[in-house]
């Protein structure tokens, strides 16, 4: 065959190949642009390689959507056991690699390692091997990492718009459970000749497991509780929801404290069968008569003060939920004075820090008591919000937070 012919020949099968390499990029693209899900792209990939490229062996890894482990959604003649042995051993190269004899056994049914990055993160890499038609290899190797960047990146943008749909989604929805939420936490305090009362709700991120209540049960009389429901987000507000109509519904039932508290407890555990419990304390106030009868379920002491005297309300039971029947149970009952002083809190108030890693804690909290307890309730609250902030500093709030805090006149 004379020299003409033989280049002749070659310019025809390079005209080919170009022919090819622009059907498959022109091919892929519209892919892309139609939206074609992720499984048709890989069995694109796939296809073009094996039957176009002619190649005998590859994996490609792309990130999993749900993690950042890796996954190998499209292969060719390789073993599926093994597959998994080759993640770290790809991982450390960032750019196209040339696999050599004394490279790990793993590797050596493949040619090259391509790498595909976005910035600094790898987001996926190709293992390509046994390319039957050698002639013009490095062409084709730089066209096949142009298909595999194409690839990779399509996928890592849907994989992307899936979890920001996520977070879109998920958003709304603690949208919702806030202001479900928020409708559930009292607005507005009872205005009374007999008392006083203010309350501060901080929920962490938006949605929170704290609540806090009042029930007037008659013209001198009023239930009030405070709780904490175990855990964050949509899951504690919804428990909350279902808890805040409980109360209100079996608190009209059952006068007496000890058997409602035992009826509540059965209510939540049927629906959390302890996955989930609240902390939970509860006073029955008879403001004419000037007395209090309460139980505290696990929660953080309220404190009482009157007549220069601080008492820890400590007596009641267990947490609320944890067990189908509560093991015991206590109810006391105090006697107030005018100018008593109930202050009740969730624990994250005491759980406050600073920056030196100081807890606000309760001696502090107890110290704020007896020294703004000549205030009302509102000008009390008021003061410790401006404690707190100042101290703790840069430090963020890691808990909701809920105080009620009610006055005798």
């Amino acid at each position: 065959m004379s020299r003409e012919l033989l280049i002749l020949e070659k310019l025809e099968k390079d005209l080919s190949l170009k022919q090819l390499q622009i059907k498959s990029l022109l091919t892929i693209t519209q892919a892309i642009n139609d939206n074609i899900p992720a499984e048709g792209l890989f069995n694109m990939y796939k296809s073009f390689l094996s039957w176009e490229m002619g190649i005998e062996h590859m994996v490609l890894f792309v990130k999993n959507n749900n993690s950042d482990t890796w996954e190998a959604p499209t292969s060719i003649n390789v073993d599926q056991s093994s597959i998994k042995n080759l993640v770290p051993l790809i991982l450390p190269y960032n750019r196209l690699y040339t696999i050599k004899a004394e490279d790990p056994k793993d590797l050596q049914n493949f040619d090259v390692i391509i790498p595909v990055y976005h910035k600094e993160s790898s987001i996926a890499y190709a293992l390509i091997g046994g390319i039957r038609d050698k002639d013009d290899l490095y062409n084709k190797i730089q066209f096949i990492t142009t298909i595999t960047n194409i690839i990779a990146v399509a996928i890592e943008n849907k994989r992307l718009f899936k979890q920001q749909m996520s977070q879109v989604r998920l958003q709304r929805e603690m949208e919702l459970a806030s202001e479900v939420q928020h409708m559930l936490i009292p607005s507005e305090v009872p205005i009374s000749k007999y008392f006083e009362m203010d309350t501060v709700y901080l929920p962490n991120l938006n949605v929170g497991g704290d609540y806090l209540d009042y029930v007037k049960l008659d013209e001198h009389k009023y239930a009030m509780c405070i709780a904490d429901i175990s855990g964050k987000g949509v899951a504690a507000a919804l428990l909350m929801a279902n808890f805040q109509a409980m109360l209100q519904s079996l608190i009209y039932q059952f006068r007496d404290l000890e058997t409602f508290v035992f009826a509540l407890n059965e209510s939540v555990y049927k629906i959390t069968k302890s996955d989930k419990f609240i902390t939970f304390f509860i006073a029955e106030i008879d403001f004419q008569e000037k007395n209090m009868r309460y139980i505290n379920a696990g929660h953080f002491p309220p404190i009482l003060y009157q007549n220069d005297e601080v008492t820890l309300l400590k007596s009641g039971t267990t947490v609320i939920g944890a067990f189908d029947k509560l093991p015991f149970i206590n109810e006391e009952t105090i006697e107030l004075s005018s100018g008593a002083n109930l202050f009740c809190f969730t624990d994250g108030l005491a759980d406050l820090k600073n920056d030196e890693g100081d807890y606000f804690g309760e001696e502090k909290i107890i110290d704020f008591v007896k020294s703004n307890s000549k205030y009302s309730p509102k000008k009390q609250n008021e003061n410790l919000m401006n404690e707190i902030d100042k101290f703790k500093e840069a430090q963020a709030y890691v808990d909701d937070i809920a105080i009620l805090t009610t006055k005798l006149n």
